[in-house]
């Protein structure tokens, strides 16, 4: 398929030359599993059954409003511009290099956050498993931190493998965690037809959207964050039809997991334990809805699941360390970053981000509790993880404004390449661009009126997420000016090469087919 990049004005630098760096190796099943690591948090199935019965309301809108909209108008810019670095190239197509390098930013920040949380996740299934069993593990947070150190660890050392191999071992875990999770819409569906009643109230009343829950709607946003994610790794699709085919897909599998996962938890689960954001609840979905054979069915979901959550961070390190690979090229960053290893995986960008994800679970975990006598080290460790996690998640949120922006600027300015791979009528991307941008504002604002935790104030809160954002946006755009004062600018592609790659004989860059040229875009 040909594709508007090839015919729309000077193209960056690193889509000329990163598909001469990274093989071409992601089919549409590797999408589809890549999608799902990134989308997916099943535990997010428990959370919403705070709303009762409006949960599956909330669901729906979500998908409408938010999932299928980003899919859509993600699938345009893909096939347009199916370089390295989705939101980066795409905003800088549209508004050039320092708001390309800004968006790109706000989409890679929230990956090293939530590698913290991925690994968090398995601390809480260790200690689910350890419960089950009468054991009280991993009390304390610096055993929490060390445990979380070491599943981010093991990411990096995965992350910089031979990409066929870590993307065969991911979807081995797929398919492993979808049947997880049919297991758990069974397990309540089983609950129910043994003679035993609903554990959710399915009143009328509980039925009903209204002031008391709406704030829901906005939590179902930030579960469906990410939908542009595989597309960081634009250049090593083998096909481009891969594109629409997981869009497709993989917003069918998530939209399918989420119901039944709320199904099981509001099924089967006692009510006292339903509403926590935690995938130890979704896995006892299974234990209570199996009778005598749950506790081992429960066991082996909850193994699965740290299966999945372990490899979810390497996902997140591969995906998102791409975005700091296409930096390294554009010369937005030093080169360096762009750095590959003999398996040509960018491991300086993995590794980089691993450091800095593992210095934050430091200081949350284990340097924060011990310095810091406010709270109790358990306390003050659940409310800094929970504030970097919120605050992450709103720049997440600007990320995507961008994404809904990008595609009707980018439809003015290249009109006949648009028209060329058009997938909907016009008014179908302004509709989109319109709902998806009020969707991720409110899934800002929800963030500021309904606080993750309860340890401190609203307004502690609300400052706190101020104060971590904005000083986390400043630093995007401090890096960029610092970049641009520093990096020399007047090297050629070859010498690019040259530091990346070692420029072996045979490689050359694609700028020729590409109509750019040697320079930097």
């Amino acid at each position: 398929m040909e594709t508007a990049a090839e015919n729309t004005g000077t193209v960056l630098r690193s889509e000329r030359i990163a598909g001469g760096i990274l093989p071409k190796v992601l089919n549409s099943f590797d999408m589809v599993a890549i999608f799902v690591a990134i989308v997916l948090f099943i535990s997010n199935s428990s959370v919403v059954t705070g709303a009762g019965a409006a949960a599956f309301i909330y669901w729906l809108l979500g998908f409408l409003t938010f999932l299928i909209p980003g899919a859509i108008v993600t699938g345009q810019l893909g096939l347009m511009f199916p370089g390295e670095g989705s939101i980066y190239v795409w905003t800088t197509r549209a508004f050039g290099a320092f708001m390309g390098f800004f968006a790109g930013f706000c989409a890679w920040w929230p990956g090293v956050l939530v590698m913290i949380a991925t690994g968090d996740a398995v601390v809480s299934l260790i200690q689910q498993l350890g419960s089950q069993y009468g054991l009280n593990l991993l009390a304390d947070p610096w055993q929490q931190g060390l445990v979380i150190l070491l599943v981010i660890a093991l990411s990096c050392m995965l992350s910089v493998l031979r990409f066929r191999v870590t993307q065969n071992l991911v979807n081995i875990i797929f398919v492993a965690y979808g049947g997880a999770i049919l297991l758990v819409g069974l397990a309540g569906l089983t609950w129910l037809l043994s003679g035993h009643p609903a554990q959710a109230d399915f009143s009328p009343a509980r039925w009903q959207l209204n002031s008391t829950n709406y704030t829901f709607y906005g939590l179902v946003i930030l579960a469906l964050l990410g939908i542009e994610v595989p597309l960081n790794m634009g250049v090593e699709i083998q096909n481009t039809r891969a594109i629409t085919r997981y869009l497709l897909w993989g917003s069918v599998v998530v939209m399918v997991a989420y119901l039944l996962g709320t199904f099981g938890v509001m099924m089967a689960v006692p009510p006292s334990i339903q509403n926590q954001g935690n995938p130890s609840v979704v896995a006892a979905v299974v234990k209570y809805g199996f009778g005598p054979a749950g506790n081992v069915l429960a066991t082996i979901v909850n193994l699965i699941f740290i299966g999945f959550f372990l490899f979810n961070t390497v996902v997140y390190n591969y995906s998102f360390g791409r975005l700091l690979f296409v930096s390294g090229l554009d010369r937005r960053l030093p080169t360096f970053m762009s750095k590959v290893n003999r398996n040509r995986v960018p491991w300086v960008a993995v590794l980089v981000q691993s450091i800095i994800s593992g210095l934050l679970t430091a200081i949350t975990f284990i340097i924060a509790p011990l310095v810091i006598q406010v709270l109790k080290p358990s306390d003050l460790s659940t409310v800094v993880y929970d504030v970097l996690q919120a605050a992450v998640t709103i720049i997440w949120c600007i990320s995507m404004v961008f994404l809904f922006i990008d595609v009707i600027y980018i439809r003015y300015k290249y009109r006949e390449s648009f028209r060329r791979v058009q997938l909907a009528p016009d008014w179908v991307f302004y509709l989109c661009a319109v709902i998806g941008c009020i969707a991720s504002a409110f899934g800002v604002v929800v963030i500021f009126i309904s606080p993750w935790t309860t340890l401190i104030s609203t307004l502690a809160w609300d400052l706190s997420l101020i104060g971590f954002a904005a000083i986390s946006l400043v630093a995007g755009a401090v890096i960029y000016v610092i970049g641009q004062a520093t990096i020399r600018r007047d090297v050629s592609d070859e010498e690019i090469l040259a530091e990346v790659v070692g420029a072996p004989e045979g490689m050359r860059p694609a700028s020729d087919s590409a109509g750019g040229s040697n320079s930097s875009a």
